[in-house]
């Protein structure tokens, strides 16, 4: 079985999912880890909840001027969240924008799983790249950052084998 979502994890890990799978037990995996979803349902909620993270960790950093869920964001095109910056000169100021778009499956996701990949999209207003100082900022923000990542991954593979086992 490939697991398109898990591949870059070393086979232990792949294996261990692999099992839960061929016993019908992945659903079971994300429930007792996560047994509840947010109510973070809209786009205004959505903002309010980065609002608040960016104000907690990134209180000096450039503002964010549009944030939203996206139905277009497809885990297809690798990605389940978007930051978009431009800079614009206007007479003899430079104007930024900075945007954030969350891929609207994390409506009906657990709070943890809204946490990494907001905390994901926000270090990407300080660091453009994936470096190590980028990565240390997302576990900053969200400490259990990488666990989160690969539970995000087996969510995602439940999403595609199977059903999403939250009921909204």
């Amino acid at each position: 079985m490939h697991l398109k979502y898990l591949h870059q994890y070393p086979d232990h890990l792949q294996q261990s999912i692999i099992s839960l799978v061929e016993k019908d037990k992945l659903s079971n995996y994300l429930l007792n880890r996560y047994p509840s979803i947010h109510d973070v349902v809209n786009d205004k909620l959505l903002r309010q909840y980065v609002q608040n993270m960016k104000n907690r960790y990134l209180k000096k950093s450039d503002p964010i001027n549009q944030i939203q869920y996206d139905s277009k964001i497809h885990v297809i095109n690798n990605a389940l969240g978007q930051h978009q910056f431009t800079n614009r000169v206007q007479g003899k100021k430079l104007k930024r924008k900075n945007a954030i778009r969350i891929s609207d499956l994390f409506k009906t996701a657990p709070e943890p799983f809204l946490e990494m990949i907001v905390a994901h999209e926000l270090a990407h207003v300080k660091e453009k790249d994936h470096n190590k100082a980028f990565y240390k900022l997302c576990q900053h923000m969200s400490p259990d950052y990488f666990q989160l990542e690969f539970d995000v991954r087996v969510y995602l593979t439940q999403l595609d084998l199977f059903s999403c086992p939250y009921k909204a």
